[in-house]
C-alpha cells in the first residue's frame, strides 16, 4: 500500500464532518481505531508488533536470522502483545552506525488535540511505514532493527499531561501520579488503561526497552511557517509547560446579587487572561489560556469556581519562568480585589531540548547525499515525544513544510509533494543509520 493509499485509509478516522477537525483522544474509540489501523499495516508488512507496558506501540523490522519467509519473500512474524514483546538486546558493538548501537526508532503518535489537524502525529507514522516500503523496494535490508513507534497520549488532550506515553517509558512521571489522572468525565488513566488491555499497575520506566533503542528520529509536520523548502531538521525544542489556575469565589443568583456583593471568580480569571498576553509580550515568550471549566456553568448563575489551564513557552527557561511568575502575581492580585481565592499548580514542564548534534548533522548529510540540498536547521516551540526521549537516547527530528503555518486546527496542511519529499528524506536517513553500506560497484 502506497503512502497515498495509507493516508487516505487513515484520514476519515475521528474526523468531524462538520468542521474537518479531528477528535482522537487516547483510549477513546477513534484513537483505538487508529491503533488497530497501525497494527494491521504492520502485520501486512510482516513487522513484529509490541505493545509495551505503558500502552505505546512498536512495529519492528529486524535483521534476518534464518526465519522462514512467505512466498513473496517477506518474513512473517506474529503480533506480540503486552509484556510478551521482543526481549533480546540488539547492539552494534562496532559502533559503526548511529552512535551507540541498538535499534533505529522512528514514528510519532496518532492521538489529536480537540478539533486538531490531520498531519500532527500521523504524518510521522505513515511516513515511517512508507520509508520501510521504499527500502524494501530498493533491496535494502537492516543491519540493526528499525522500529516504528506510536506513542500514547502525546497531546495530553484527555488526561492533561502531554507526551504521557513517552514520559512513562522514560520515568519522567511518577506512575502513581499517572494512574490517578482523570479526564473530563472523571475516568482515571488506570481505568482507561485497564479497558484498553494494559495493566495500570505495570506502568512506569522501562529500562529494558530503552536499552534496545540506539537512536530516535521523529518526522513531523512543521507547526509554523519557518520552512521555505520541503524538509528541515530540528535543532531544539523551546522550554514549555502547563499550569492549572483555580479561582474560588461564591456562587449566587445573577439577577438578585448586587455587583458590590459579588465574589465572582470570572473577573480575576478574565484579568489573568489579559495579563498572560501582556507578560508574554514583555518577556518575548508565548502564553495561552485555551481551556477553561466554569462551575456550575449556568447562564443565570454567578460561578463559584473557575479552573483554567495556562500553556507557556519561550526561547529559554528564564523567559518562561519570568512569564509564569508574573501571570501568577497578576492572578493573585486580581483575585484579592474581588474577594476570590486563587491558586496556580504546575502540571508539567519540559526544559529546553537540544537535539543530538552529531545525529542531526548525520541526518542532514544523509538527505544531501540523496540528491537534495542540505536541509535548513531550525528550532520549534512545539513539544514532541522526541523531546522526552532526547534525555535518554540520541534523538533528532525532521520537519515537513506547512504552507499555512496553522497547526492544532483543521487548516493544518502539507502538500502531497512535500509529504513524499519527507518520506524520501526519512528513507535516506533510515538507510544511512540502519542498513549495511551499499556494495561497491
Amino acid at each position: 500500500m502506497s503512502f497515498e493509499q495509507m493516508w487516505a485509509s487513515l484520514l476519515p478516522i475521528g474526523r468531524d464532518a462538520a468542521t474537518g477537525g479531528y477528535h482522537r483522544y487516547a483510549w477513546r474509540p477513534a484513537e483505538l481505531e487508529c491503533r488497530a489501523w497501525f497494527v494491521d499495516q504492520a502485520r501486512q508488512r510482516g513487522l513484529e508488533v509490541e505493545q509495551d507496558r505503558n500502552g505505546n506501540l512498536f512495529a519492528w523490522w529486524r535483521p534476518e536470522r534464518g526465519r522462514p519467509r512467505d512466498h513473496d519473500g517477506v518474513r512473517r512474524a506474529p503480533v506480540l502483545e503486552g509484556d510478551a514483546g521482543v526481549r533480546e538486546q540488539v547492539h552494534d558493538h562496532g559502533g559503526r552506525r548511529g552512535g551507540r548501537g541498538g535499534a533505529v526508532l522512528t514514528g510519532s503518535h496518532l492521538d489529536s488535540v480537540p478539533g486538531g489537524g490531520a498531519f500532527d502525529g500521523p504524518l510521522g507514522v505513515v511516513s515511517a511505514l512508507a520509508a520501510i516500503d521504499r527500502l524494501r523496494e530498493r533491496g535494502r535490508t537492516p543491519a540493526r532493527p528499525i522500529g516504528v513507534a506510536v506513542f500514547a497520549e502525546e497531546e495530553g488532550a484527555r488526561f492533561g499531561i502531554a507526551c504521557l506515553g513517552s514520559r512513562l517509558l522514560t520515568g519522567a512521571i511518577d506512575p502513581a501520579r499517572a494512574r490517578g489522572l482523570r479526564d473530563g468525565d472523571g475516568v482515571t488513566l488506570a481505568d482507561a488503561l485497564s479497558a484498553g488491555g494494559v495493566d495500570p499497575e505495570a506502568i512506569g520506566r522501562d529500562d529494558e526497552l530503552l536499552g534496545r533503542i540506539g537512536c530516535f528520529v521523529e518526522l513531523h509536520v512543521e507547526q509554523g511557517r519557518a520552512l521555505d523548502v520541503p524538509v528541515g531538521v530540528a535543532s531544539a525544542i523551546w522550554p514549555h509547560g502547563r499550569w492549572r489556575l483555580d479561582f474560588h469565589g461564591e456562587g449566587n443568583h445573577a439577577g438578585t446579587t448586587r455587583l458590590g456583593d459579588r465574589r465572582d471568580p470570572m473577573l480575576p480569571f478574565a484579568a489573568t487572561v489579559l495579563a498572560a498576553r501582556q507578560s508574554a509580550e514583555r518577556h518575548d515568550a508565548l502564553a495561552t489560556i485555551g481551556k477553561v471549566h466554569v462551575t456550575p456553568g449556568g447562564v443565570n448563575a454567578i460561578p463559584s469556581h473557575v479552573a483554567a489551564w495556562l500553556d507557556a513557552r519561550g526561547p529559554d527557561e528564564r523567559a518562561v519562568l519570568a512569564t509564569v511568575e508574573q501571570i501568577e502575581r497578576a492572578a493573585e492580585k486580581a483575585a484579592g480585589e474581588h474577594g476570590v481565592m486563587a491558586a496556580m499548580t504546575r502540571e508539567s514542564d519540559t526544559e529546553i531540548v537540544s537535539f543530538d548534534r552529531a545525529l542531526r548533522d548525520r541526518l542532514a548529510g544523509a538527505i544531501a547525499r540523496d540528491g537534495e540540498r542540505r536541509p535548513p536547521v531550525l528550532p520549534t516551540g512545539a513539544g514532541h515525544d522526541a523531546g522526552i526521549l532526547a534525555a535518554h537516547v540520541p534523538t533528532a527530528m525532521l520537519f515537513v513544510r506547512n504552507p499555512t503555518g496553522v497547526s492544532h486546527a483543521p487548516a493544518e496542511h502539507a502538500e502531497p509533494a512535500d509529504c513524499l519529499a519527507g518520506v524520501e528524506a526519512l528513507t535516506a536517513v533510515l538507510d544511512d543509520l540502519a542498513c549495511d553500506p551499499s556494495p561497491a560497484t
